[in-house]
């Protein structure tokens, strides 16, 4: 019998984009989630149009819109065997999505993270800031926890009940870099797979602005100094 899978998508303001990543989301899928993070857009209406569950977090954030989604998750009878996080900016192909689950689907790992290697990347998809933001925190996550990761990239897979004993909280961009971090200090078993990354539709609410780009990574460092030594 084939997995259950879900798609979880934080999306503010994406109503240009969002309808490209779920018509590409492979058939796999049995439900897209998209999480409405406060848009001042139709992003809810395109999202639905296109057949996407849509539901609402009006406080804005990453996290939030993420555990949102967990939240909807959790209230079905029937819960998912994996989650996939994908953004709605239409930066990732959707439909490498089946390379994101193979790992865990076939050899039974717990968690996957699409890298966006340099080979794969459109030139400009990702800022100077990202790509050594990438490098930092990577590095030291090798350096404190002999961590393999290369990326913080959002397309990922997890098993839904791993997921949950993660026991996640961070509520913006600090997300990722908790996961990963907590993946390391419960010894769950995780690869990456190398994907293809294009520039986004629209302007990043993270890297695109010199606020978010600090914020951004000042989460991250805390994730990583507060791990390192409990």
């Amino acid at each position: 019998m084939p997995p259950i899978i879900n798609v979880i998508i934080p999306a503010f303001n994406e109503e240009d984009s969002i309808v490209h990543v779920i018509k590409e989301i492979p058939d796999i899928v049995s439900e897209i989630i998209v999480v409405n993070n406060n848009s001042t857009d139709r992003t809810e209406e395109v999202a639905k149009n296109a057949g996407a569950t849509v539901v609402k977090e009006e406080q804005k954030g990453y996290g939030y819109a993420c555990l949102k989604g967990m939240e909807h998750i959790a209230k079905k009878e029937i819960k998912p065997d994996i989650i996939v996080f994908l953004d709605g900016d239409y930066s990732d192909y959707p439909a490498e999505l089946t390379k994101i689950v193979a790992p865990i689907i076939e050899d039974n790992l717990d968690m996957v993270i699409g890298s966006r290697v340099k080979e794969l990347r459109e030139s400009g998809s990702m800022t100077i800031p990202q790509i050594f933001g990438n490098w930092l925190a990577t590095g030291l996550m090798k350096l404190f926890f002999r961590a393999n990761f290369t990326d913080l990239g959002p397309f990922r897979a997890i098993r839904y009940d791993k997921l949950l004993a993660l026991g996640m909280v961070d509520k913006t961009y600090g997300w990722t870099v908790e996961m990963q971090l907590k993946v390391l200090k419960k010894r769950y078993n995780y690869t990456e797979v190398p994907v293809h990354y294009k520039k986004r539709i629209g302007v990043s609410k993270v890297s695109g602005t010199i606020k978010g780009a600090i914020f951004a990574g000042v989460k991250i460092l805390s994730w990583i100094f507060k791990y390192s030594f409990t």
